[in-house]
């Protein structure tokens, strides 16, 4: 997908460029020799994303200078300096986006960086490539000698080691750093080895309960790392499609666990974009959750922003939009766009009362450039 015009940045156009090139050859690349090596999950999992891809373009003509208004870009470059201004750049907290709370924490840590990446630049390059150096940086020195990527905080758990070792996966693709691969590794073992029984995970590294909401963190971050070339056993990867399978509701929607309880907008978003992370593109299933999700979509007369949990479940719904593509996505993105942009505060952030402006800002600068497509864990 080409870059339009009004993205380019003409100070630094040669170095965003040539991050780009780099990108879509790692992505290229990893992919080809992913699904040439690997079965299940990775194999079918890229040849569906294939075809999804094909099948978007074919049936929607909307490109991302279409989508993306000079509104939705001025607010996306102000979303992405006030990350930039708020990361700490000095001391034990330096690359995160605060001393303490959520902004000292993993989560919003590796999801800012995702919101940099999101712009096209890419670890070391571009205009941003310093900030997502900075963060690399700080999780490796969070990573834990048994894989957990945490802070002493108190406000990390399974959550934030989900979030943290996406990007992580995402950073070593780009950059091939073997410190990197070292303390990717061990997170991924502790992931492997959290898992319960039933296939799921839960707010602590320990195999004993779980829930849907965690659990899609940590499908996520396995998807992307067997992407990047980092092993995940196929066992883990079975148990954790079941799990999500036996998650949802007879009317598409998905639940918080296994034992029951009414689906709500968040999970259900979550549980399309397991399935799709799981290589799940077509069936029953998918079908019957997106269903159920459009008629959450914003301005369509739902309940959707009810649910509480608002950037959380909006990052996973324009997930599984993207990946729907056609007209699920040409009615989406719009949306959403719209509805964010009247939330964007002068500063440049968007605010969020549960976690901080941080992850507010993080996610919707997240939300508003998936068009670009230049993630490859996010890429359709």
């Amino acid at each position: 997908m080409n870059r339009p015009e009004p993205f380019r940045e003409s100070n630094t156009e040669s170095v965003v460029r040539a991050a780009l090139m780099r990108r879509r050859d790692w992505l290229g690349g990893s992919l080809a020799s992913t699904a040439a090596a690997l079965t299940g999950w990775s194999a079918a999992g890229l040849a569906g994303r294939s075809l999804r891809a094909q099948r978007t373009e074919s049936e929607s003509e909307l490109g991302p200078a279409d989508l993306i208004t000079p509104q939705t870009r001025n607010q996306i470059d102000a979303g992405l300096r006030f990350l930039a201004r708020k990361q700490v750049t000095s001391g034990a907290f330096q690359g995160t986006f605060g001393t303490q709370g959520y902004a000292a924490g993993t989560a919003v840590t590796g999801l800012a960086g995702l919101a940099f990446m999101c712009s096209g630049s890419v670890p070391g390059d571009g205009p941003y490539g310093r900030q997502i150096d900075a963060c690399v940086d700080y999780l490796i020195r969070n990573t834990n000698n048994e894989g957990y990527v945490a802070v002493p905080s108190g406000y990390d758990n399974m959550y934030g080691h989900g979030f943290a070792t996406l990007f992580m996966s995402e950073a070593y693709g780009m950059s091939q750093k073997p410190e990197l691969r070292d303390k990717l590794d061990k997170a991924v073992g502790l992931i492997v080895r959290s898992q319960n029984p039933a296939g799921g995970w839960r707010y602590q590294p320990a195999p004993t309960d779980a829930d849907l909401s965690v659990t899609i963190c940590q499908i996520m971050a396995l998807r992307a790392a067997r992407d990047a070339g980092i092993n995940v056993p196929d066992e883990t990867r079975e148990k954790c499609i079941e799990y999500v399978k036996r998650s949802q509701n007879q009317d598409g929607s998905f639940r918080y666990t296994l034992q029951g309880g009414h689906g709500s907008f968040p999970l259900t978003a979550a549980g399309v974009v397991s399935l799709y992370s799981a290589g799940i593109y077509d069936g029953d299933q998918i079908e019957k959750g997106l269903k159920w999700l459009d008629r959450q979509r914003p301005g369509a007369g739902g309940n959707g922003n009810n649910y509480g949990y608002y950037f959380y479940g909006h990052y996973y719904a324009v997930q599984a939009m993207w990946h729907a593509g056609g007209e699920y996505w040409a009615r989406w993105y719009p949306a959403i766009r719209d509805e964010l942009a009247g939330m964007a505060g002068s500063d440049g952030s968007w605010p969020d009362a549960q976690v901080g402006p941080e992850f507010g800002t993080a996610m919707a600068c997240i939300i508003l450039q998936m068009p670009l497509n230049y993630v490859p864990v996010f890429a359709a």
